[in-house]
Formats: C-alpha cells, sequence, structure tokens
C-alpha cells in the first residue's frame, strides 16, 4: 500500500480504515503474493486511480463493480475502464449499449473512462487488485474495509448523490452502509451487472445514466457528460 499515492482528502476518509488490521494484513499479503511471483492487475502505482481522479467533495455518482479486468493491459485503476487502445472489453461494451439505448450516445471509439471521472464519478470495485485471469481472487483479503470506507463517506456528505450498483457484490456492500440501505438523500440504484452472462437479467432498460442525471440536476448539481 506505501507505493500506492492517496490524495489528502482521502485518506482523512480513509485513515480509520488504512490504519486498521484488515489493511495491514492486505499489505502483508499483496507483498506476499508478489514476492511469490504472481502477477497482479492493476500495476503498483494505479491501483487507487479512482481516488486519485474523483475527490471526496467532487462525487457526484459512485459506480460501483466488482473487481478489476484481469488481462493484461486492460485494468488502470477505474472500474470499468480501459486505456485507450485496449479492446473495449464485453462488459463495458454492454454498459455502451445502455448508454446508446438510454440516452442516444453513439459508442466511443475507446474505453477509457478518465473522462467520467474528472466530471465527478467514482469508478470504484469492491476490491482493488485481482490476479491475473482469476476473477475474483482478491475478494475478502481486506479491500472491502477501504472501499467500504470510501462509499461511506460519499454517503455521509451532506451533498445529494447517486450510488450505481451493478451486480451482487456491489448491492451487497449497500446492505452494510446505513447511509444506502437507508437514504433518504441519495439515488441508489441496483440492477444485474453488464457482464455478458448478467446483462439480460436486468441490466438493460435499467436506465442508471439518465435517471442519473435527472436526479442531479433535480438537486442542483448538475449533469454528468456520459
Amino acid at each position: 500500500m506505501q507505493s500506492e499515492q492517496i490524495p489528502v482528502d482521502w485518506r482523512t476518509a480513509l485513515e480509520p480504515a488504512l490504519r486498521g488490521a484488515e489493511a495491514r494484513a492486505l499489505g502483508h499479503w499483496l507483498r506476499a503474493e508478489e514476492g511469490a511471483g504472481k502477477l497482479i492487475y492493476p500495476p503498483r502505482g494505479s491501483r487507487l486511480r479512482a481516488f486519485q481522479l474523483t475527490a471526496p467533495a467532487a462525487v457526484k455518482v459512485v459506480i460501483l463493480g466488482q473487481d478489476p479486468y484481469h488481462g493484461p493491459g486492460q485494468a488502470h485503476g477505474l472500474a470499468f475502464s480501459v486505456p485507450n487502445g485496449v479492446s473495449v472489453p464485453p462488459s463495458l461494451a454492454n454498459i455502451y449499449k445502455e448508454l446508446l439505448s438510454d440516452c442516444g450516445i453513439a459508442r466511443p471509439e475507446h474505453g477509457n473512462l478518465e473522462h467520467w471521472a474528472r466530471q465527478g464519478v467514482l469508478l470504484l470495485n469492491t476490491s482493488l487488485t485481482v490476479e491475473a485471469g482469476k476473477a475474483g481472487s482478491h475478494a475478502k483479503k481486506g479491500w472491502e474495509a477501504i472501499t467500504d470506507a470510501a462509499v461511506a463517506a460519499v454517503a455521509a456528505q451532506g451533498e445529494p448523490a447517486v450510488f450505481i450498483l451493478w451486480g451482487k457484490h456491489a448491492q451487497a456492500k449497500a446492505a452494510h452502509i446505513p447511509e444506502l440501505a437507508n437514504s433518504d438523500r441519495h439515488l441508489v440504484l441496483k440492477s444485474a451487472h453488464p457482464s455478458p452472462l448478467s446483462a439480460y437479467r436486468g441490466f438493460f432498460g435499467s436506465r442508471p445514466f439518465s435517471r442519473a442525471n435527472a436526479f442531479l440536476s433535480a438537486h442542483g448539481r448538475g449533469v454528468i457528460a456520459w
């Protein structure tokens, strides 16, 4: 964890979790895994990219997924996003399909979602690392304490925000955060994950983008240029 740069404002919000036993155990475990030659994505230095691009006070929307892409060159610290020049993964392709259906926005030629992050969209996974080729391999290793704290910090702020929870892992997180589980200030949107395995079970047709913007606009927070 020492190699990851956490902005001061996020460090303040996450300090109790970062000092906790789970985060310390996570750091030791990650170093041991890398020392044993395991390939872990995203690479060191980019694992907290979501926090670096979107300050807590600037968060308007939280999009929560499961864990990073586990293919080479894909994960770069933002949930569902890939660097420029990398083929759009199937889950993101489905997100783009829903964006077209929902808002009439044509699919971009790239899969880099930094432009969302810079507008206040926190692109967060429940786990922020994964072993190459092994989806879900870093679940319950300690990341959850940190990402729970991040979601709770946004939910505890005074400004209304939208929480878009895609898939069972993301939805389970909300149940542990009182500000979301019983929210009358925020908009919480839940649907199936955009993966090809589940997108037709409720992701398609869920209209998260237009619903998020309608809520933000109604509460004086502007809109996201998706």
